[in-house]
């Protein structure tokens, strides 16, 4: 638990720092574009949460290397490997100059790294065919350098309200740091657990009021971190699923794929090109009703954090069951059929205004 606690702590003072200091340093730090399609907030707000959340995991791993030196070395090696996704991230929340592309190159980079130094490949999916694919070197190492990336970027990419990408970040790490736990895997449970502890101390900070944001650092870092640990359970442990990652982080991955459909098939768009149609979007304008109209700071902000519970209880709708089936692959994979229906069935439900009425919130 100590690693949680000085996660933790760190965190929550880092974050309030960097708020109490806003004035000195917001014209480099804050999130000023108030104008674009998927910006729904009404002030200047800090948006590196992200570093807080980096220096709180890595100060919370350092007494693992007085008392266990395998789990500490094992957190420092991870953590390093993070370094080029979170500062690619990181340097666009100063300079807003580093795009989709390079931020997704350096997140490739930091999975070679993790894969090089971790052992970190993936070399099968428990899909008849693909396994063959994989098992060469060369295939494994793209493919599982494009998976750590793509999932990065599916963090970043519902990175839209309060409180709704870090605290999905929090219900999966929770998961995957229970399943190490009942395996007895400590290195990974240590490491969800600081990840727990930095997330939270931002939360708190975050949601409801949004007095700092993740960025794109502390998106990409949370994304890649819980990637990489993923990854890591299950080649560590053959008894864990290759299905129980996958159906742990369904909801982001799924929001992407079902976006770039969306884009690309439907609209005919550029794939890049951001919209303002993602599911939390299109929740808060058509089922959270509640001061529709209104344009005063505090029932925007209000209606803004009532958002983000909707994408929590989806999320959970996928991990719940990956937490009890989480070593039943047939299981898994049906779990994720039923999800991707769920998803597809809501968000149509949505757009064509056919939102079931006990999920509307209106004044």
């Amino acid at each position: 638990m100590s690693a949680v606690l000085i996660a933790l702590f760190v965190s929550l003072i880092g974050c309030f720092l960097i708020i109490r200091f806003q004035h000195l340093h917001k014209h480099v730090t804050g999130d000023t574009d108030l104008s674009g399609v998927q910006k729904f907030h009404t002030n200047a707000v800090p948006r590196i949460g992200g570093l807080p959340i980096f220096i709180a995991i890595g100060c919370a791993l350092i007494p693992r290397w007085t008392n266990d030196l395998n789990v500490a070395s094992f957190t420092t090696l991870l953590l390093i490997s993070a370094l080029p996704c979170f500062l690619a991230g990181l340097l666009e929340d100063l300079t807003k100059k580093i795009g989709a592309k390079e931020r997704l190159v350096a997140t490739m980079v930091s999975a070679a790294i993790a894969g090089w130094y971790l052992d970190a490949w993936l070399t099968n999916v428990q899909i008849f065919g693909i396994d063959w694919i994989l098992s060469i070197p060369i295939i494994s190492m793209i493919f599982t350098c494009f998976c750590i990336a793509g999932v990065a970027n599916s963090f970043n990419l519902i990175d839209g309200y309060h409180g709704l990408s870090s605290a999905v970040a929090v219900i999966i790490l929770t998961a995957l740091g229970y399943v190490a736990f009942q395996i007895k895997d400590y290195p990974i449970m240590v490491c969800s657990l600081a990840g727990i502890g930095a997330i939270v101390g931002f939360l708190f900070w975050n949601y409801p009021r949004g007095l700092i944001f993740l960025g794109d650092g502390g998106a990409y870092l949370i994304g890649f971190w819980i990637a990489e640990l993923s990854l890591l359970l299950v080649l560590r442990n053959p008894t864990v699923s290759k299905w129980f990652p996958l159906l742990l982080c369904l909801y982001p991955i799924f929001e992407t794929v079902f976006t770039v459909y969306r884009r690309v098939v439907l609209m005919r768009v550029s794939p890049g090109l951001p919209d303002a149609s993602h599911l939390h979007q299109i929740i808060y304008k058509r089922v959270v009703r509640w001061t529709i109209g209104s344009t005063e700071v505090e029932t925007l902000t209000q209606r803004n954090a009532i958002t983000a519970p909707y994408l929590w209880l989806l999320s959970s709708v996928a991990v719940v069951p990956a937490i009890i089936f989480w070593n039943n692959h047939i299981a898994l994979k049906i779990c994720a059929g039923l999800f991707a229906i769920t998803y597809v069935w809501l968000y149509w439900s949505i757009v064509r205004f056919k939102t079931p009425k006990w999920l509307i919130i209106q004044k």
